[in-house]
């Protein structure tokens, strides 16, 4: 059985991972700058904050401490898996700005969010989403036992279950993650934004392309499913519980089971403006 997670020939060129340059270095010295004020005011955080980010040397070793502190077990240790992913992060500067634009969008789209360490720390889906990237880095360098581990710890430790071959962009927002599901063949584009309970599901063929694709600037709202090879155009919205079945046109707004067109998106991308209402 050979699976593939190749769009069609005829399909566009998708978004990944472009848009605005981020500084990283800057983000990182805010980050560790949020960290000392917190000590101050919570001297009790301060074993975790020296730890993760004050006696790190950069933002990718940084992920790699966080990572290694969420996910180790009897399995896999801390002291096994920390040198593994801030290696990782490190040798492969593409992971870490992926992650910082993830921080980044969170900040800006997310008012529960204060700033952008809070991600780092306590956000389940932006940790699970990190663990995807180094599955998914490990999935395409032929490492595929090592990187279905990885999924399976996200699964169990954060709720949330994205196969290593799917391919998601920059710009990430998952918000509260919970159930979250994403198939193998599924493409998901820069700066979309995605609600809890959400699927990417296929239509139970045996093999191909058969989960969604998902274009830039989309809104999926709270327990949509969106199922088969479906395309998402850019800047849609998705209505919460949806059940997405057949392609969403650009700029549209979709609500129901089976989901049907109800309107026209009116911001120019929906998954920035974070704007659930049809």
């Amino acid at each position: 059985m050979k699976h593939t997670n190749e769009e069609s020939a005829s399909a566009k060129v998708s978004r990944f991972c472009g848009g605005r340059e981020i500084n990283v270095a800057a983000l990182w010295q805010e980050i560790r700058q949020q960290a000392a004020r917190i000590i101050e005011r919570e001297p009790q955080m301060a074993s975790l904050l020296e730890d993760v980010v004050l006696n790190r040397a950069c933002l990718g070793e940084a992920l790699g401490t966080r990572l290694a502190r969420k996910l180790s077990r009897e399995d896999m240790t801390r002291e096994e898996l920390a040198p593994l992913l801030a290696g990782l992060f490190q040798a492969h500067p593409e992971l870490t700005c992926s992650a910082a634009k993830d921080l980044i969008a969170i900040y800006e789209r997310d008012p529960a969010c204060d700033s952008p360490l809070q991600p780092l720390l306590f956000f389940k889906g932006f940790l699970a989403i990190c663990t995807y990237r180094v599955s998914h880095y490990l999935w395409q360098h032929d490492r595929r036992d090592l990187a279905l581990y990885f999924q399976s710890l996200a699964s169990e430790v954060f709720a949330v279950d994205i196969h290593p071959a799917a391919r998601i962009g920059c710009g990430i927002l998952l918000d509260h993650a919970t159930s979250f599901v994403v198939g193998e063949t599924a493409i998901i584009e820069d700066d979309v934004s995605i609600l809890h309970e959400v699927t990417l599901g296929g239509t139970g063929k045996e093999s191909g392309d058969r989960h969604p694709i998902v274009r830039s600037g989309v809104l999926i709202g709270a327990g949509a499913k969106i199922l088969g090879r479906v395309i998402i155009g850019e800047c849609a919205k998705i209505g919460a519980g949806s059940v997405v079945l057949a392609d969403v046109p650009a700029h549209t707004t979709v609500a129901g089971v089976p989901a049907v067109v109800v309107g026209v998106a009116k911001e120019d991308a929906p998954a920035l403006d974070m704007d659930q209402r049809i």
